[in-house]
């Protein structure tokens, strides 16, 4: 696995890559990685001849500088782990260099981005913009590889390529979860052991919104859901909501959407869990 830190270099190689006929996959990711990060690797692996990672912490999508400061970075863990599943590149750029890069960009995301996550973080969705944008300029990738955990952002980034014409081909993997249902994610290493014992009540609340949609008006659906959740005394929900899964629009009726999905945003203690099931 070759590793680069400087955009230039990166780009150079790509650059020869593609005209040898290479076709370059790429999933970015922030590091603290985990199965669903390497199930993102191993897709790409399938449809791509090279696979690139980038490992960095985007300090522009935090509203919070607390949960910047406490971010687990574990490169080094995270280089052997990327190297033993096969990867061919690892990109690890500078703040100030890969910054130095952007350009005005003139991209609109209106209703995606007014609820859920960027109503609870807002400016989140426009910094995940910004450094999507400038890592897509570095890699110069024919496909790219994002996971479904973070159902909203992936609906964003697709507009993205589409409003900005980059050509890529996305993908947007399922999530991948723990025996007892809880999302994989980095923020899971600062969880304590009451927090972890509870956090599967998460997932347990949208596996009973599944299989009780459509015999529930919305929102007592989501009342119930909170109330399941919240008799974990470790956990506290900042959202549960229903949505068209394909304008994100808040449901209000279910009659007239063809697919609906639930998204949540649970606290434990000071830590952010996300998750969401598609409900039909």
């Amino acid at each position: 696995m070759l590793t680069f830190f400087h955009p230039h270099e990166l780009s150079t190689h790509i650059h020869t890559l593609k005209k040898e006929g290479k076709r370059i996959g790429f999933f970015p990711t922030m590091g603290a990685l985990h199965v669903g990060h390497l199930s993102l690797l191993e897709a790409c692996k399938l449809t791509c001849d090279i696979s690139v990672c980038s490992i960095f912490v985007n300090p522009t999508q935090f509203t919070n500088p607390d949960d910047l400061a406490n971010y687990p970075r574990s490169e080094k863990t995270d280089a052997a782990a990327l190297e033993m599943a096969g990867c061919d590149i690892l990109f690890i750029p500078d703040k100030q260099e890969i910054y130095a890069l952007e350009k005005p960009m003139s991209v609109t995301f209106d209703s995606l981005i007014q609820g859920f996550e960027g109503a609870s973080r807002p400016g989140h969705f426009e910094g995940v913009a910004r450094i999507v944008r400038l890592l897509f300029e570095c890699v110069q990738p024919d496909e790219a590889f994002f996971g479904l955990k973070d159902y909203q952002q992936c609906l964003v980034i697709e507009e993205l390529v589409k409003q900005l014409d980059l050509g890529i081909i996305l993908h947007f993997i399922p999530t991948k979860r723990e025996a007892d249902g809880l999302a994989m994610s980095s923020r899971n290493q600062r969880l304590n052991v009451l927090q972890r014992q509870a956090a599967p009540a998460i997932y347990q609340a949208l596996l009973w919104a599944k299989s009780h949609v459509g015999h529930y008006p919305p929102a007592e659906l989501e009342k119930a859901c909170i109330a399941q959740i919240e008799k974990e005394p470790a956990l506290r929900v900042d959202y549960f909501k229903l949505a068209d899964a394909h304008t994100l629009e808040p449901l209000v009726s279910q009659e007239k959407t063809s697919s609906i999905i639930a998204l949540t945003a649970v606290f434990a203690g000071e830590i952010r869990l996300i998750d969401n099931l598609l409900l039909k």
